[in-house]
């Protein structure tokens, strides 16, 4: 089955970029979206952006779409989260996820498949 693992998390200053990478392996096809989401501290898992792993289509959460980009490594099957201008409020376990379906669902129910997850700290 598909599986997905997460990459580059760290403490990194506000103000700061960071970039995470989400591994994807098994029969992935273009039927699949993936998502990254969040968890901060206490709070639910938001999503915070999705791609369509064939086409390339993008989504993103309107709160933050001004600091992430969201692409896919073709060669390397994986998907890179980049977010810059981070703040401590960014502060959070990030998540990839893929679920077979179409276009690219914001809601983590609709996702069937998730990485252990990455944590991001921001410090102040």
């Amino acid at each position: 089955q598909v599986q997905v693992v997460e990459s580059g998390g760290g403490l990194v200053q506000a103000g700061g970029s960071l970039r995470l990478s989400c591994a994807a392996s098994g029969p992935i096809n273009s039927q699949y979206a993936l998502g990254w989401f969040r968890q901060p501290p206490g709070k639910e898992r938001e999503f915070v952006a999705g791609i369509r792993w064939s086409a390339g289509y993008t989504h993103y959460n309107d709160s933050i779409k001004d600091r992430v980009t969201i692409s896919r490594d073709v060669a390397g099957d994986t998907v890179d989260l980049q977010m810059n201008s981070l703040k401590p409020e960014d502060t959070a376990i990030y998540y990839c996820a893929v679920v077979q379906t179409v276009g690219i669902p914001s809601y983590a129910r609709l996702y069937d498949t998730w990485g252990q997850g990455t944590q991001v700290t921001v410090s102040s």
